[in-house]
């Protein structure tokens, strides 16, 4: 039976801040292998291919971007659709074993995205022509495209191909460059053959969820909802709850967590953190408070589901960060929500001189500046 919120511990905004950097990495550089890194985050958001790297720098000691390309070279870690129909960089392990969990998800999104324009079209034979044209050799989803404009002329492409990606397991083929991907036209194979080994078939969310509150709670039903982008998982926590344990925050609402997992104090020390693009932290609830104030919340969550780089001070989003680049030097420009104290200057300086160097290794000369305030819009 579900516990009354009143009678469980309270955590507050502060705590659950605490406690999300802790699993994320967050709080300390972790002496961790990539691998076992990227398995406690439960993969990284990875529109861009630059994004995970940068995230991997700012949570390990010791972290070098040939490192982790090996990885993806050696088909340990790949990148692929996985929750809320984004790509993830992601172990191959995790992969194989949760990749059919996220299917209801990406199902579901087709469904709202192109139900109407795909109703009356022999889905599953699309499906299975594409996949044995990518059996034959790596594709790109132009020639996908053309493939489905062959067999289904008369209809919506656009949405076929959208219907194919969903259903297809996928993973993109590497193509050398700092960062393991090409920067252009992507190459897809089947996830089958890449790995040699089956992907899962059972759309079963248990581990999935239980791997999300290790890496991002204590967190509510609506925040895993959020994250996964899947839907009716209360009656799955439920079935959970005998291995759970339930908080509540200053609400009043019902949170859940792993046995034993790290909750440091509100007043644990938070050192300044960079976060790339689409960073975990700053997507990983529903209510994101725990991270960044709704005030602050237009200027890294713009239009066309875009979400900036941004920079931690004492656990919270205290502003975003970009790179300028020109001939002479490349230039990363710290944008701060607000005037920053002393100390907190020469911290984020001294994070951004290792960051701009990491990022672009190749420039004549790097600097640091800070500007007098954020940018509002993108």
């Amino acid at each position: 039976m579900p516990v009354s919120s009143t009678n469980l511990q309270e955590v507050t905004v502060r705590e659950l801040n605490r406690a999300t950097l802790a699993r994320q990495l967050l709080l300390a550089r972790a002496a961790m292998s990539i691998p076992d890194a990227i398995a406690r985050l439960v993969g990284l958001q990875a529109q861009m291919p630059s994004p995970p790297h940068v995230g991997l720098w700012s949570r390990l000691t010791e972290f070098r971007a040939d490192d982790l390309v090996g990885l993806i070279e050696r088909r340990q870690v790949v990148r692929a659709t996985m929750m809320r129909h984004t790509l993830h960089l992601i172990g191959a392990r995790d992969y194989l074993k949760l990749r059919p969990a996220v299917q209801p998800a990406l199902t579901r999104a087709l469904q709202g995205i192109a139900g109407k324009r795909i109703a009356g079209v022999d889905v599953e034979r699309l499906v299975q022509a594409a996949r044995e044209f990518v059996r034959e050799q790596p594709r790109t989803f132009a020639e996908i495209r053309v493939l489905v404009g062959e067999l289904e002329p008369e209809e919506d492409i656009s949405a076929l191909t959208y219907a194919v990606r969903t259903h297809l397991n996928l993973v993109q083929v590497p193509g050398g460059g700092l960062w393991g991907y090409p920067g252009g036209s992507v190459r897809y194979t089947l996830a089958e053959s890449w790995l040699r080994k089956p992907v899962r078939t059972a759309e079963d969310p248990r581990e999935l969820v239980l791997r999300y509150l290790a890496g991002f709670g204590p967190a509510s039903v609506r925040d895993i909802q959020a994250w996964s982008g899947l839907g009716g998982l209360k009656a799955v926590v439920e079935e959970l709850r005998p291995k759970l344990r339930s908080l509540r925050d200053e609400r009043g609402r019902e949170l859940f967590d792993v046995p034993d997992a790290p909750l440091p104090g509100a007043d644990h020390p938070a050192p300044p953190r960079f976060l790339p693009d689409y960073d975990n932290v700053i997507l990983g609830h529903a209510d994101r408070s725990r991270v960044i104030a709704d005030a602050h919340r237009p200027a890294v969550y713009l239009k066309a589901a875009r979400v900036r780089a941004t920079f931690l001070l004492d656990g919270f989003v205290s502003g975003t960060w970009r790179i300028e680049r020109t001939r002479e030097a490349s230039t990363l420009v710290i944008e701060p929500f607000a005037r920053l104290a002393g100390e907190d200057r020469a911290a984020l300086t001294g994070e951004a001189d290792g960051l701009v160097a990491f990022v672009e290794p190749a420039a004549k000369r790097h600097a640091v500046r800070i500007a007098r305030l954020a940018r509002r819009s993108g």
